[in-house]
């Protein structure tokens, strides 16, 4: 079985260490665990590895946020991929700092880059919220968004990122019941 787990960011090294890009971080956290390399492909960089008998496409979109969707859609038609198997992991304000949710659906919460992705396949796949907080005053949720982490949060973020790859792990070995009953409860 094959899963596309899209982890999304915006590319560029002023982005790199961003709120906004914890996708990334969870992607390049899986690939390090694997000790796989990413690759530049069409529509973005791309790695793989295998864990317990499934196969895990890690794609890190290039095509900034608010396209995500047309890297996604690519990717699982190309591997030809169940939409089933599809999880998006991305960043979300309205989550304390470090919590996590995973849906098997949902709104785009207004989030662009799911926004993008339920235009291009709709809105029925699994989605990894990551908390970034909501640390901001008002009319500063993109610079906020758009920041690098503070001292406390590096600190707490490999613990963050290694419960996530976790949680990615068990969506494709157990399935989404299983891990939403098992991983969202941090």
């Amino acid at each position: 079985m094959k899963y596309l787990i899209a982890c999304l960011g915006n590319i560029g090294s002023e982005y790199e260490n961003t709120r906004h890009n914890i996708g990334f971080k969870v992607a390049d956290h899986l690939a390090k665990a694997f000790e796989v390399d990413f690759k530049t492909e069409t529509q973005g960089d791309l790695a793989q590895f295998k864990h317990k008998g499934r196969t895990f496409f890690l794609l890190k979109p290039s095509t900034y946020m608010n396209r995500s969707g047309k890297a996604v859609n690519y990717w699982l038609q190309k591997e030809k991929i169940p939409q089933e198997n599809l999880l998006v992991v991305l960043d979300d304000m309205n989550l304390d700092f470090g919590k996590q949710r995973l849906r098997g659906k949902g709104s785009d919460g207004g989030h662009n880059g799911l926004k993008d992705i339920d235009q291009c396949i709709g809105a029925n796949y699994a989605r990894l919220r990551i908390g970034i907080g909501r640390d901001f005053h008002k009319g500063q949720q993109v610079d906020f968004v758009l920041g690098d982490w503070s001292e406390e949060e590096e600190k707490d973020l490999p613990d963050i990122l290694e419960y996530a790859g976790n949680t990615v792990k068990s969506f494709g070995t157990v399935g989404l019941a299983f891990t939403m009953n098992n991983f969202n409860k941090k």
